[in-house]
């Protein structure tokens, strides 16, 4: 029913938007130069304004072809349909704005909505929001589109650690303050939260991924107890943009019909963000760490993780920025992204050893912008990753190439 229900909303607004005359169609590109924010990723798209109509629709789409090897096999080539999102807007009054997004991946198969709130600002520092929320920890979380990246595959530790473009059922408050240089943003919200597959899942291991899989949690919460999100981010033109964030709360049920069943389970999760755009050579450099902390019940494994770390970092060169082809201004990039994941971080009680179960990988990439709103991306990607024994690593290597762009 659900699923029926997402067909019949795109299929109307994209008949909506066929009927309209192009020449009432204006194009909201992207402001560059604007004082923002991550959190102001979610506004801050090309979208498509119809006319004087408070509507305004968009999206973006991303493929791309891999040949990838893991220890010398290799699955051959693939070409993958990755997603596409559609963005659907409204200013519904003044002071009051309306947008939603909703995913297609992998051709159709998953399709979910990962944004649908309602704004309401009461003033600059107070701004309500409510509806489906995606919770802001760290900073990929929230900025995570497509075509605003140089790398065909999303980070691992925000897909494999953290869950990616992770959002639940919830409200809350967020808000900005400017002063000459400077740039201060919060967020805070109550919403849906993980439940007991972070623990009980197919990876046999602590994995808060597989909290993903339940749509129960735009329902019910598992545990009847709200999972809080937090962050503060603070801007300044000259040095970049930092941000601390946490989310945290009981994912168990550790009570039913009143009675007391459990303890109560919490998940904790400390991110730190930081961007940056170096002076004169315009070298663009974004990171993110987060740290996890779990309440594994004793009688599981040691290869249920209590605690793990990981995080990246992307660095990006422009090499050449001109006339290319008929674009104007268009950029050739040099980027490589280093990124590492521990989903276990401690030791054996039994023999004092290092716990294994951990990735590195390395991803040099060349990235050419005809537009700022489309990317052609060519990456290369070397990656060693330990089981939980800490055996030899396994190596995967080879090529991803893509396309990914605003519509």
């Amino acid at each position: 029913m659900r699923l029926k229900f997402l067909y019949i909303t795109l299929l109307f607004s994209l008949n909506f938007y066929s009927q309209v005359d192009p020449v009432l169609l204006k194009k909201e590109p992207v402001n560059s130069t604007r004082q923002s924010l991550n959190m102001d990723a979610v506004y801050n798209r090309p979208f498509l304004n119809i006319g004087k109509t408070p509507i305004a629709v968009g999206g973006y789409l991303e493929a791309n072809w891999q040949h990838l090897y893991t220890d010398g096999v290799s699955e051959g080539h693939q070409f993958q349909a990755r997603r596409l999102t559609v963005f659907m807007s409204s200013a519904i009054s003044k002071r009051v704005k309306f947008l939603s997004e909703i995913e297609f991946e992998e051709g159709g198969k998953e399709i979910a909505i990962e944004f649908a709130s309602v704004d309401v600002e009461f003033h600059p520092l107070v701004n309500f929001r409510g509806g489906i929320i995606m919770n802001p920890i760290g900073a990929f979380n929230q900025n995570h589109d497509g075509p605003k990246w140089e790398f065909t595959d999303r980070p691992l530790s925000a897909t494999q650690m953290l869950p990616s473009t992770f959002s639940n059922a919830g409200a809350g408050f967020f808000g900005k303050k400017y002063k000459d240089d400077w740039m201060l943003g919060y967020e805070a919200y109550f919403s849906g939260s993980f439940d007991n597959s972070i623990i009980e899942n197919t990876e046999n291991k602590t994995f808060l991924p597989a909290a993903k899989n339940n749509p129960e949690r735009f329902e019910e919460i598992n545990s009847g107890v709200p999972l809080f999100t937090g962050k503060i981010a603070i801007r300044n033109l000259k040095l970049g943009e930092l941000g601390l964030s946490y989310m945290g709360g009981v994912y168990n049920k550790y009570q039913d019909d009143g009675m007391i069943i459990d303890k109560k389970r919490r998940v904790r999760i400390f991110a730190l963000d930081y961007n940056t755009t170096l002076p004169k050579i315009k070298t663009f450099i974004t990171s993110e760490l987060a740290w996890i902390k779990v309440d594994v019940p004793s009688t599981y494994g040691q290869q249920f993780g209590s605690k793990q770390f990981g995080g990246f970092m992307d660095i990006v060169q422009p090499l050449l920025k001109k006339n290319i082809l008929g674009w104007e201004n268009a950029v050739l990039n040099l980027a490589c992204r280093l990124e590492y994941v521990d989903w276990n971080v401690g030791r054996f009680n039994e023999t004092g050893e290092n716990i294994g179960d951990e990735i590195w990988s390395v991803m040099p990439a060349i990235s050419f912008r005809p537009t700022a709103q489309t990317v052609f991306r060519l990456n290369y990607r070397f990656q060693k990753q330990r089981d939980i024994l800490g055996n030899p690593p396994a190596t995967t290597d080879g090529f991803s190439l893509g396309v990914s762009t605003y519509f």
